[in-house]
């Protein structure tokens, strides 16, 4: 199961109340004050780990609750502090509190760790208020109180490269024909439901991270179809890869199709239609090898490109011109001011 939001409560520990104590042994009548200090409270943290499945645990428990610090005792010993509760998530995790919409933190590579809520400090032991003038202090400080947060987890998966296109465009054949991913491929529409992520190996030096995200189809920058939920998950792709379909079962035109998927990408982030996009026209060995010149030709006229320039042509099914698309999308990532951003 994919689930990339949760809501949550995180409570970090209280702190210790500090001690109230006079040294008492043989002899020595007056030792003076020797509470010690209540130990401090656990925090709550966030850790990216890129091998957690994605917010599952958090969908189905609310409460987290880092211990409490322990109270001071005598002879000056200070209370064990709570330990700190860490919370993994995978990379790619933004952290809002959910009462304010206030971003605190974005967990964005692997061993990155945030704090969330910082633990109650523990109260001081009577032995710390002790002065020339105050020789036997008879107070001490409660500890203070955790934090309690209520959190919204959202994740925005971590990729090179995104696949964009309308339903059935071919986007799960490709990421099967670059990658060891699996996603479902059948002959009907929204067969992937859920975004999936495959690691392209150009060579031993050179790999790519594709994201293939559900289809989307008019109105899904107003939540229509899926493409609402998943539209974020391209935001932090530093380059696009707009699969087209070269014969649309629906009858509809390539050109059409790609125009309305770039209506929706300006109407949900501005930030991402400005992303470096490759055009691809995907099932090119549904068309006469002697026809593709022209129908590439009459696919860049209506789609506006400059002259001279041609979408890239290839075939998820039969692998053609696979090898070209990832070459491409190599030089674009790595020129992309910035990866991961």
């Amino acid at each position: 199961m994919f689930i990339d939001e949760a809501v949550i409560e995180v409570r970090s520990g209280k702190g210790g109340h500090g001690s109230v104590s006079f040294r008492r042994e043989r002899y020595i009548p007056k030792g003076g004050p020797d509470g010690g200090n209540g130990g401090n409270g656990g925090s709550v943290l966030f850790l990216g780990d890129p091998n957690l499945n994605p917010l599952l645990d958090y969908r189905s428990r609310f409460h987290w609750h880092a211990p409490a610090g322990r109270p001071g005792s005598g002879r000056d010993c200070s209370g064990e502090a709570g330990s700190d509760l860490v919370l993994h998530v995978p990379p790619g995790t933004l952290i809002y509190n959910d009462e304010t919409g206030e971003l605190i933190a974005d967990v964005k590579a692997p061993g990155q760790q945030v704090v969330a809520a910082r633990g109650g400090r523990g109260g001081f032991g009577n032995a710390h208020f002790r002065s020339s003038t105050n020789q036997a202090p008879r107070e001490a400080e409660p500890g203070e109180n955790g934090e309690v947060l209520r959190l919204r987890l959202e994740l925005k998966l971590m990729a090179d490269v995104g696949l964009l296109g309308m339903p059935n465009a071919g986007k799960s054949t490709l990421l099967r024909a670059v990658s060891r991913a699996r996603p479902m491929v059948a002959d009907f529409p929204f067969t992937t439901l859920k975004p999936q992520l495959g690691i392209a190996e150009l060579d031993a030096e050179r790999r790519l991270v594709f994201a293939d995200i559900p289809g989307l189809i008019e109105g899904a920058a107003e939540g229509i179809g899926l493409g609402h939920d998943f539209l974020r998950h391209v935001e932090r792709t530093s380059l696009l890869v707009h699969l087209l379909d070269a014969s649309p079962a629906d009858g509809s035109q390539p050109a059409d199709n790609y125009h309305t998927i770039r209506r929706e990408l300006a109407r949900y982030s501005t930030d991402l239609a400005e992303k470096d996009e490759i055009i691809v026209l995907n099932k090119i060995d549904l068309i006469a090898p002697g026809d593709r010149g022209r129908v590439l030709d009459e696919l860049a006229g209506r789609l506006g490109l400059p002259r001279g320039e041609r979408p890239l042509a290839l075939s998820g099914a039969t692998r053609e011109g696979v090898r070209d698309l990832l070459e491409r999308c190599w030089e674009k990532s790595a020129l992309a001011p910035q990866r991961w951003s």
